[in-house]
């Protein structure tokens, strides 16, 4: 059976994220700082009435800060852990990934990419996939952020 994925940009890579965890991808709006979290969380958005924290996907794979321009986007994932907003540089598309183009990623081992669960390989492209569930629960400070927000909601 072929799985549905949000193909997004970070860096120069395409990266997939499955559609079952995708809330809403949306224009990146202002952002509320926090003080005190790690470097890769940019703050929280209120979307919806819910608020969300937001993640910079480029600082937790490349160290680097987001360029924000219009073509940035952030994804809303839905995860065991919580709900979070991931900042990318481009939304592509959505993709019917075809079940023999996906293929099992060598460097599962390596522990600061355990997040990716296997590569699409595609005619023309290579697209790392990303499972949000693992992403999350790898970051850290996660528990910090859970607990902020936890606050923030009973307020």
């Amino acid at each position: 059976m072929d799985t549905k994925a949000v193909i997004c940009v970070v860096g120069t890579e395409e990266y997939s994220l499955p559609i079952g965890n995708v809330i809403s991808i949306e224009k990146l709006e202002e952002i509320t700082p926090i003080p005190h979290l790690p470097h890769f969380v940019l703050g929280i958005v209120k979307i919806r009435g819910e608020l969300i924290p937001v993640i910079d996907l480029k600082s937790i794979l490349y160290n680097e800060k987001s360029i924000q321009d219009e073509n940035v986007r952030l994804i809303v994932l839905q995860t065991e852990t919580l709900n979070i907003g991931v900042v990318v540089q481009e939304a592509k598309e959505i993709l019917d990934v075809p079940k023999d183009s996906f293929k099992e990623v060598g460097l599962l081992a390596y522990s600061k990419t355990k997040f990716f669960s296997g590569v699409v390989n595609l005619e023309e492209r290579l697209i790392t996939m990303i499972d949000p569930n693992i992403l999350v629960s790898s970051l850290e400070g996660i528990k910090d952020i859970k607990e902020y927000m936890d606050e923030k909601k009973s307020e």
